[in-house]
């Protein structure tokens, strides 16, 4: 993966994985800096597969992935959130915010000022002390997402992370997350497989195929932002689900 300082981007990349298996084939997409872009496809189409290759955690068998470096000196560049929070079960909230500063070399005192402002502008200020196992399973995603934002990454790579949250958990996260984006002026790439979600969510929907796994359309959603629940009312949002979902049968 070459290193670079804005935006991603994949020339005709192939993924075999060492037991054979062809998981991408000659995927071309780019994402520029700030944007929020949304991967759907079905099941084992390849889509954690770029997540991981943009992330620099694996390497094209053919062709050539650019993303942003890998350090800036306080922490990673590129942040992940995974669909499981992994948080560490013995810390508290604040400590394991604090994680990807400490391994970076930042004092807890250092980092504290950081940090509790940063919970409060998740809506976790009064949970600071609390373990993982005394919140919601929104409130644990919630601190898995303030873990990767701590950093100040320019990128955020999102797998699946509210695919196990209930329907109210989750739309109170869309919006939420579309706040945390626009304040900070990253990028995101999440990764879902619902279509709803992935309209209500993002500036450009691209649609994968099935194993090997390519980008065989593109919608983008004209909606602007700040997006509320009111949204998945309007007519424009009904034709876009309708054209994602239409691009998901023909591939």
């Amino acid at each position: 993966m070459q290193a670079v300082s804005e935006g991603i981007r994949l020339d005709h990349v192939d993924k075999r994985f060492p037991g054979g298996v062809l998981a991408l084939h000659d995927v071309d997409l780019q994402v520029a800096p700030g944007e929020f872009v949304a991967l759907v496809g079905p099941s084992g189409c390849g889509k954690s597969a770029i997540l991981r290759l943009v992330a620099g955690l694996d390497t094209p068998t053919v062709g050539r992935v650019e993303a942003p470096a890998v350090s800036n000196g306080r922490g990673a560049s590129t942040a992940f959130v995974f669909q499981d929070p992994t948080l560490m079960p013995w810390a508290s909230v604040f400590d394991n915010v604090w994680l990807p500063l400490r391994l970076a070399g930042v004092a807890r005192a250092q980092a504290a000022g950081q940090v509790r402002e940063l919970l409060a502008s998740m809506g976790l200020g009064d949970f600071e002390r609390a373990f993982p196992a005394e919140l919601s399973g929104g409130m644990r995603m919630r601190v898995s997402i303030a873990r990767a934002l701590v950093t100040r990454p320019r990128l955020l790579l999102m797998d699946e992370p509210f695919a196990s949250l209930d329907e109210i958990s989750r739309g109170r996260l869309n919006v939420d997350l579309l706040t945390w984006w626009a304040a900070r002026s990253l990028a995101v790439v999440f990764v879902t497989h619902s279509v709803f979600e992935s309209v209500f969510l993002s500036q450009r929907v691209l649609v994968m195929s099935e194993r090997p796994g390519h980008v065989v359309a593109e919608v983008s959603i004209a909606e602007r932002y700040p997006r509320t629940m009111d949204f998945r009312a309007t007519a424009a949002y009904q034709d876009a689900c309708r054209e994602v979902s239409a691009a998901l049968v023909a591939a």
